[in-house]
């Protein structure tokens, strides 16, 4: 297992540095799949910081940049001796192969972008039980001309003559495609390859392994002060409250704050589970008409969920001195908020990394700055599957371990422009139907994520024989692992035609029904 570092935290096994790919926390994501725990580290990393930290293996991330561009990201080239073994994919391999003192220039009519066959030269270690002829996910515009000196070909395609290369010796490796996509067939082969045979990492990254180490580090952050956790039911709060009763139980004071942005019943459902059930003491706030009057004449999704937010603060440290005192504040922060948070990009003149907002998280970024708490945040390191797997393991019913996940600020960013009364008790009933629907079809856990948004304009319609002029409904259904790439679910066309007529001849206020299709990139799983 690893060591922990001086603060407690557990080291990586594994070091992604990231170049800027979309796929860098998916990386991670597989790494994770295999027990072995990974983290995402900017390109700047330095190696002697890599060498504190101590991994076992080093992965260079993909990018949109050419490694021959003025302003190319570049890691710190004394990594190339620190004795890691590294693995370099797409643009992790060619600039592995220009630091090594290779060349790579443009791939001119060899390009390559999709699926492609690899074709195995060479298994050595790295492409054991990897199969020729397999499909691989290609996205690149350049190409290694010429290897440096101690590499050979492991793998090459119709188009790619150095596909996978290798310095057998100094155990580093190149691969041009994307092992990490679902596109790869053998991927996840490779990958195991890389971390297990040739880092040689134990699979320790377990649910159990995690309960025992993120209980250890809350006692010890905590000591004997009292922590408010505000829950919402979801998974990452309930996951978080149930981790949070095993480290420091009576200390322990959960409130669930009912902004008026929840799903129908919702607000009778978690209060019966958890005070009543499952034990676990939560003090019920009503605070509807506070948050709907901050929201008053707010269209700018930004502004809601910072507001939101900020309110949501201020209702903890009200009640906290009602209730109190609290030390710390604990929040279901998860590492894909922590990565969309930040953002990563490169400015392609000057090559510095850039802050690209995707949007705001009320965990994370939208921290008022005289918070009167200190947080507490241990599921932060975690995607949402390991978090089901964590509640899993501490006894978390499964009717709440296998809830699709629902945004902080609920339906208030999925009612697009001003949310009002009307529109919410509106979506509401929209929000129930399409649920009931996708769960009584047996396709509940099919999906990732199915729900509804409102439109902030109206479409003319025909209903007994009358003219009407009322608000147009998107139906929203992904299919996704974690959440970080998604794609929108097929529903069968018969369920879709019952949800839409049950919507529009159930729902007062709307008389259209209509289907995103799109995929996450380009665009995003919420609307707002």
């Amino acid at each position: 297992m690893s060591q922990p570092s001086s603060d407690g935290q557990r080291q990586p096994a594994i070091v992604i540095l990231d170049f800027g790919s979309q796929y860098s926390e998916l990386i991670a994501r597989r790494v994770r799949e295999a027990e072995v725990f990974s983290v995402v580290l900017g390109y700047t990393t330095t190696a002697y910081e890599l060498y504190l930290m101590a991994p076992k293996g080093i992965i260079l991330s993909g990018g949109p940049n050419s490694v021959y561009a003025e302003h190319a990201p570049v890691c710190d080239p004394a990594i190339w001796d620190l004795g890691i073994p590294v693995l370099g994919v797409c643009y992790g391999m060619q600039l592995m192969v220009q630091q090594l003192g290779g060349v790579v220039e443009a791939a001119a009519g060899n390009a390559e972008y999709g699926k492609a066959p690899l074709e195995v030269d060479d298994p050595a270690d790295l492409l054991i039980n990897v199969n020729s002829g397999s499909t691989m996910w290609m996205s690149h515009g350049d190409s290694v001309k010429t290897l440096p000196e101690g590499f050979v070909r492991l793998a090459h395609t119709a188009k790619t003559t150095e596909a996978t290369v290798a310095h057998l010796q100094r155990r580093f490796y190149g691969v041009q495609f994307h092992p990490e996509v679902a596109h790869s067939t053998d991927g996840m082969v490779l990958i195991r390859n890389f971390i297990h045979q040739i880092c040689g990492c134990d699979p320790d990254w377990t649910a159990a392994a995690f309960i025992d180490e993120a209980v250890a580090l809350v006692r010890e952050q905590v000591g004997d002060k009292r922590v408010l956790l505000a829950l919402s039911g979801g998974v990452d709060s309930s996951t978080l409250a149930f981790l949070l009763k095993k480290a420091i139980d009576d200390q322990l004071m959960c409130m669930f704050i009912d902004q008026g942005f929840m799903r129908k019943g919702e607000p009778e459902f978690l209060m019966d589970l958890f005070d009543r059930k499952l034990n676990i003491h939560v003090e019920y706030i009503n605070a509807r008409k506070r948050f709907l009057d901050k929201l008053e004449n707010i269209t700018d999704p930004e502004d809601k969920r910072k507001i939101i937010g900020t309110e949501f603060i201020r209702v903890f440290e009200e009640e906290s001195k009602r209730l109190g005192p609290f030390d710390y504040l604990a929040q279901g922060t998860l590492y894909p908020d922590v990565i969309e948070s930040a953002g990563t990009n490169f400015d392609s003149k000057t090559g510095e990394r850039v802050a690209v907002k995707i949007k705001s998280h009320h965990n994370v970024g939208g921290l008022p700055k005289d918070l009167q708490f200190r947080l507490v945040e241990p599921l932060r390191s975690l995607f949402k599957d390991e978090v089901r797997k964590v509640g899993r393991s501490l006894g978390l019913p499964e009717e709440i371990v296998c809830r699709h996940p629902f945004p902080g600020p609920g339906l208030a960013i999925r009612i697009l422009g001003e949310v009002t009364d009307e529109k919410l008790n509106c979506l509401r009933d929209v929000d129930l139907i399409v649920r009931e629907e996708i769960r009584d079809a047996g396709l509940y856990h099919d999906v990732w994520q199915a729900f509804a948004v409102l439109l902030p304009v109206r479409s003319v319609g025909v209903m007994g024989d009358q003219r009407t002029y009322a608000w147009p409904i998107v139906l929203r259904c992904v299919s996704s692992e974690d959440g970080m790439t998604a794609d929108w679910s097929r529903l069968p066309y018969d369920l879709m035609e019952t949800i839409s007529n049950r919507i529009v001849n159930e729902v007062r206020g709307v008389n259209r029904v209509v289907l995103d299709i799109t995929s996450k990139p380009p665009g995003t799983i919420e609307w707002e």
